[in-house]
């Protein structure tokens, strides 16, 4: 599984511009890594609530961050898109994961 975390806005977004998405395959993770991940990413997939702005009115804060998490295993390709103003607390956790993974390389 290859998992890609792209961030937009935040009160840092300046520093950001330009910088390319983060990419984790979990080959390279240790077993237990690569099943907790797996994990948070079906956690976090949408089921049965609405994508980010269908069905609700969409979720506006100032310096809000925005976060596209692209998932990419057996063939199968699942964008998961949400921001600080609308996320899950399912996403939430799948970001913390990959933002502390990511910190740690």
């Amino acid at each position: 599984m290859k998992v890609t975390l792209t961030t937009h806005g935040g009160q840092a977004a300046a520093v950001r511009l330009g910088l390319p998405p983060r990419v984790l395959d979990t080959d390279a993770l240790p077993e237990d890594a690569s099943a907790e991940l797996a994990r948070l990413v079906a956690a976090a997939a949408p089921t049965s609530r609405p994508a980010a702005g269908e069905g609700r009115p969409p979720g506006r804060a100032r310096d809000a961050m925005s976060y596209r998490i692209t998932v990419e295993d057996a063939g199968r390709t699942t964008v998961l898109a949400q921001s600080d103003a609308t996320m899950s607390r399912e996403f939430a956790d799948l970001v913390g994961w990959l933002e502390e993974h990511f910190a740690q390389q």
